[in-house]
């Protein structure tokens, strides 16, 4: 039977730029997803909704292939710092899986 590692138990460290970049992102996909539940008020046409749900689930994608790019950059540049965080590329590989 595989034995799997213990989850990561210190924070993955991030350019503050690349934090900033998500915050901003996250912030636009929250204001899609109040459109949304204002376009069901409306009773919007449901191809509209489909349209925008669409496009609300390609942009948190979009966030999470950055962190876990980021994730990655961070482990690959800097292994001794990220296997002390519990971190390594094979960690980065499980969140991608997730993501795909």
């Amino acid at each position: 039977m595989p034995t799997t590692s213990p989850p990561p138990t210190g924070k993955m460290e991030l350019p503050e730029t690349t934090i900033s970049d998500l915050h901003t992102r996250l912030r636009r996909i929250e204001g899609q997803v109040r459109g949304l539940q204002q376009m069901l008020t409306e009773e919007r046409d449901c191809r509209e909704v489909v349209t925008q749900i669409a496009a609300a689930n390609k942009a948190l994608e979009q966030v999470g292939f950055i962190l876990v790019s980021a994730g990655l950059t961070w482990c690959l540049s800097d292994p001794e710092r990220s296997a002390e965080a519990g971190y390594d590329v094979s960690d980065v590989q499980k969140m991608f899986l997730k993501l795909a």
